[in-house]
């Protein structure tokens, strides 16, 4: 299992993946932060669903974002001196939400192997997988509420519960692979352009970037400007919403039991996040952080709570997944949030701060606020 600190965030402005140095997605829930996984080998193993791709024979890996982006880029040289690379990456949502990973040959001959293992609900839910009889490079998998639909032009096949695809690309070629998520009940979704969607990722990051022109000494541009793209991904777009993580029951320290579910939006990073936005130029996702402020604490003062879901939920019961044995055997796995729950004084303070900070930087007054 990777550590941590391995992991690089992927995001469409609705939910999150976490890709390992090897080029396994472990984790990733749709369509929202704190929907159900369909990836949870971070907390489990691979059984509990995984989407590896990565050289079929050894090789090592260097990796990056592109530019200013949520585009992830992994170099892979083999031992005779191939080398290829996979960008991995997922659109900001206009319709379904999709993953999408091109293996690109750079120099030589380079041959892939992916092994897509599909587990819903936390890695519990092995779903029906068939191959639709009129695309023949199409695969739909679906179990209860949900389903994904995975394409690819490289040779597919079924092997063990997972779906396993091998190929090779040579110097200029590419060879493009999409999961789309869609409820189950509903039609499948019309196919992306996958480099045209790389090319409109690209974009929208890289104008949402440049937005905030940084000028700061030595090396502290490229941080803050990352921290910024970090920020941005966590935010549930449709609502405003900032989760503090997009992943549950990672320990506070290994073999601890303090494994809490952090897909939520907690009042007390409130002033700390709006500040950050407005010092940086970015006052329309500021002002959209405090109009789910002000929609999610709306009544009783006395009701108010210290964190809330991405639309402002309450009730964020807490329960453990027991089939889960926890990121490096750090149990108990929970969803949700008993915290929720707890009566803390001080996010009345943290409220009042984060309304008067919005005002002292200039943003337009709103009388809700």
């Amino acid at each position: 299992m990777a550590h941590i600190e391995d992991y690089a965030l992927l995001g469409d402005l609705q939910t999150a993946a976490l890709v390992d140095r090897g080029g396994s997605i472990d984790w990733l829930c749709f369509p929202r932060f704190d929907s159900g996984a369909c990836f949870a080998s971070l907390l489990g193993g691979p059984e509990n669903g995984c989407w590896s791709l990565a050289p079929a024979t050894p090789a090592t890996s260097t990796r990056r974002y592109l530019h200013d982006t949520l585009v992830l880029e992994t170099t892979w040289e083999t031992k005779n001196g191939s080398v290829a690379r996979v960008l991995d990456f997922m659109p900001p949502r206009g319709g379904a939400p999709d993953i999408v990973r091109i293996v690109e040959g750079v120099k030589g001959r380079v041959h892939f192997r992916s092994e897509l293992t599909i587990r819903f609900d936390y890695g519990r839910i092995v779903p029906w997988v068939r191959k639709r009889t009129h695309e023949e490079d199409t695969r739909v998998a679906i179990a209860g509420p949900d389903a994904l639909c995975f394409r690819t032009h490289a040779p597919t096949r079924g092997e063990d519960l997972r779906t396993i695809s091998e190929l090779a690309v040579d110097e200029g070629e590419r060879v493009p692979f999409v999961l789309t998520w869609f409820r189950s009940h509903e039609d499948v979704p019309e196919p992306i352009d996958p480099e045209q969607a790389l090319a409109d990722t690209e974009a929208f990051w890289r104008e949402w970037s440049e937005a905030c022109p940084l000028d700061l000494p030595g090396d502290w541009a490229p941080l803050v400007r990352r921290s910024l793209i970090v920020l941005k991904a966590l935010t549930y777009d449709p609502t405003g919403g900032i989760v503090a993580a997009p992943t549950t029951s990672l320990p506070e320290w290994v073999g601890s039991v303090r494994n809490w579910d952090y897909r939520y939006c907690w009042l007390r990073d409130a002033t700390l996040t709006l500040l950050a936005l407005l010092h940086c130029n970015h006052a329309g996702e500021a002002g959209q952080w405090r109009r789910w402020l002000t929609r999610a604490i709306a009544g009783d003062p006395a009701d108010v709570q210290i964190m809330y879901g991405v639309a402002g939920e309450r009730r964020l019961s807490e329960f453990e997944l027991p089939w889960l044995e926890g990121y490096e055997g750090s149990q108990p796995v929970r969803v949700g949030n008993a915290a929720s729950e707890q009566l803390q004084l001080d996010v009345y303070g943290e409220v009042v701060d984060c309304l008067y900070q919005a005002r002292e930087h200039g943003l337009p007054f709103d009388s809700n606020a």
